[in-house]
């Protein structure tokens, strides 16, 4: 049995867009999954301490075998891959891969909540997974759209409809 997760994608540091372009492959190579569609990609402001270079984000919507913490295990090693240090929160990142959402699972464990639980607050989440389903919902019933509207655009500027290169 499959089920369809959102990743969420994002970068700051050495070659932003480089970073997510390799992501997207690496996705796309996953054992027992495949790529389906991946959203417009977006600049936003970094949210975490001090200055910060602004990010590049994006989602991907994937079809899966892999159970989620498996799942987050692979986006971890893909992190780790590309130079990922967690020193410090919300601090600049190589690469961040982030399990949004898997199917309609409510998980709550020490290494993995499912729904995201920044994603309801956080418009350079919700736009690339707009982009990809307008009608998406959360496991509550929440519609992503309508969180988004709540949020807006500020801080976020969608890049194009670029395919990762």
């Amino acid at each position: 049995m499959t089920e369809i997760c959102y990743i969420g994608l994002g970068a700051n540091l050495g070659d932003p867009l480089e970073q997510i372009d390799w992501a997207i492959t690496a996705l796309a190579e996953l054992p027992d999954s495949r790529l389906e569609a991946v959203a417009p990609y977006y600049r936003s402001r970094a949210m975490g301490p001090g200055r910060q270079p602004d990010y590049i984000n994006t989602a991907a919507r994937l079809r899966t075998a892999l159970r989620p913490l498996p799942l987050l295990r692979q986006l971890q090693r893909l992190e780790d891959l590309r130079g990922r240090i967690r020193e410090v929160r919300w601090g600049p990142r190589t690469l961040d891969l982030d399990l949004l959402l898997y199917g309609d699972y409510r998980l709550s464990t020490p290494e993995l909540t499912v729904p995201h639980p920044g994603l309801g607050i956080r418009n350079f989440v919700l736009a690339p997974l707009f982009d990809l389903d307008p009608q998406l919902c959360l496991p509550d019933g929440s519609r992503i759209a309508s969180l988004l509207a709540r949020l807006g655009s500020a801080g976020i500027v969608r890049l194009s409809d670029r395919e990762p290169q």
